[in-house]
């Protein structure tokens, strides 16, 4: 057993919110959340639900949150002939119990899909319909197809006149339907409309909207680099970098609402990571009205350890978004101070990833010690690693994390000068090309008088990829303007790297003398 107080580190947080399989023991909750959205009446018997998981039970689909469910979603595999034919729901369901399964069907239809009104601000349909598309990629389907509601159609119906024209002012943006707008930014297209598909669908006079959508890699499935995960890895991850502007705050719930802003916005893009600076957090000393040694600021910032968990905890959670929340100092146990970077996954888990360099004048300055440990870390869209700031500037902590596994390297940096940025985005250009990976930096902006070592700030975020042809000309899939707050988007397609470092033009992982040299760790780094 670990002896957390003596090597400075404390056990990773388990998830809070999981998306899995249903099971059979699910059943009860299952009629109860149906019964809760559409009423007793309407909702699924346990009688439909056991036949559901029965037909397919791979298709079926619940998302719990603290022990409870509070999201389900049901599909199973029909023939094409059928799935764009002119159908009702009773029709192409048999009667909700998805009696109409196919095992040899190459669509895959969506027939239901259930959120607890309570919890419909954490994006749980969202994730129960990624769960959908990477379930249609793994049977190498042709696409997910189903009918959607028109819950505005009712209600405009007299201001457009047929229910085609109102679709179509949707289609144009010129208006928006609850749900119908959600299926179009998720990907889907419309193929026309469905008359009675529910009758008794009042607001949307028992239209529903018929949609698709076409798996993109169906005729194309390339290598992925092999890792021990769960599940298939996506083709695409799309991440995105923070360019933090540092600024005087009255409170931290004035922090809060910052960070909160910058994760909306990764999210509303559809971002799968977002990544926030280094020492993020010296913000909060800005509220200290006391003058304060260095030292003593430090512990003192310390003290809002809780806090700055819950708060990336609770926004991953909420915004179905991976978080790496830049860095903290944190107290360890034993008393030491860490900078540690809090990594909060969208299932609610926490993962602590510890500053390994401190810099001199984080060590001279602040009294700041150095972690031990560098494990990479498993996500729904594969492996990562950490390496805050003065870490990316040593070569064995990167390809300590690539021989782990990791794909995507992050990098939350905050550097005073342009010559000390250049440090960090060089040797994280080198990192990139040598382990055949991407990284990613984030770095602060702007100025915080009165904040003993964190006058000035130089910041240049940037997503870094390997020199080589699948990859950016410059190996540079995004950069920012120095000194401006922004945020960076690019997708990163995990495909490339391995077809990189199986076949590019140099194989850097392939061609190490492994009978000269090598890195070994000496300390626990397992990956949680």
């Amino acid at each position: 057993m670990t002896d957390h107080a003596a090597t400075g580190t404390r056990p990773t947080d388990g998830p809070q919110l999981q998306l899995r399989e249903a099971r059979p023991a699910d059943v009860p909750q299952l009629v109860a959340l149906t019964a809760r959205v559409y009423s007793a009446e309407w909702g699924h018997s346990a009688a439909m639900l056991q036949a559901q998981q029965s037909h397919f039970p791979e298709g079926q689909f619940v998302v719990e949150y603290e022990g409870t469910i509070v999201g389900y979603c049901a599909t199973f595999r029909i023939a094409e002939a059928v799935a764009l034919a002119p159908h009702t729901w009773m029709q192409v369901t048999g009667g909700g119990f998805a009696s109409r399964h196919d095992p040899k069907g190459n669509w895959l239809y969506g027939m239901e899909v259930v959120v607890h009104p309570d919890f419909r601000g954490m994006r749980i349909g969202q994730r129960l319909y990624q769960a959908r598309k990477r379930l249609c990629m793994e049977l190498k389907l042709r696409g997910i197809v189903f009918g959607g509601r028109i819950p505005g159609l009712a209600r405009n119906l007299q201001r457009y006149g047929t229910a085609e024209k109102y679709v179509q002012a949707v289609m144009d943006g010129a208006r928006r339907d609850q749900t119908l707008s959600f299926q179009l930014r998720n990907g889907f297209e419309l193929v026309g409309l469905l008359r009675e598909y529910v009758p008794s669908d009042h607001e949307s006079l028992g239209y529903a909207a018929h949609l698709v959508w076409r798996n993109p890699s169906l005729h194309d499935h390339p290598d992925i680099p092999t890792v021990s995960q769960p599940r298939a890895l996506p083709d695409s991850v799309r991440v995105a970098s923070v360019q933090y502007m540092q600024r005087r705050i009255s409170s931290f719930d004035e922090f809060a609402r910052q960070v909160e802003y910058f994760v909306d916005i990764a999210a509303d893009y559809d971002a799968d990571f977002v990544t926030f600076p280094e020492l993020i957090t010296l913000q909060l000393l800005s509220i200290e009205n006391a003058e304060l040694s260095p030292v003593d600021s430090i512990r003192r910032l310390s003290e809002y350890t809780p806090q700055v968990r819950e708060l990336f905890q609770r926004l991953a959670v909420n915004f179905n978004i991976n978080i790496i929340g830049g860095s903290h100092p944190t107290r360890m146990p034993n008393g030491d101070i860490h900078n540690v970077c809090y990594v909060c996954l969208r299932d609610g888990s926490i993962h602590e990833r510890e500053k390994l360099h401190p810099t001199p004048s984080e060590r001279n300055v602040w009294n700041v010690t150095g972690g031990e440990s560098a494990a990479m870390i498993n996500t729904d869209c594969g492996p990562i690693g950490v390496m805050i700031c003065y870490d990316s500037e040593f070569p064995e902590v990167a390809r300590h994390l690539t021989d782990q596994g990791a794909l995507i390297l992050f990098v939350p940096f905050c550097t005073d000068v342009r010559e000390g940025y250049l440090r960090v985005r060089y040797c994280s250009q080198a990192r990139a090309i040598e382990n055949q990976c991407y990284v990613v930096l984030s770095g602060n902006v702007g100025n915080l008088p009165g904040v003993n070592n964190f006058d000035i700030q130089y910041g240049q975020s940037c997503i870094l990829t390997p020199s080589d042809l699948p990859f950016a000309r410059d190996g540079i899939a995004a950069d920012s303007t120095p000194n401006t707050e922004t945020v960076l988007f690019a997708d990163l397609r995990l495909e490339n790297l391995a077809r990189a470092r199986n076949s590019g033009a140099v194989t850097n992982l392939k061609d190490r003398r492994f009978d000269l040299y090598e890195v070994r760790w000496t300390r626990n780094t397992e990956a949680t």
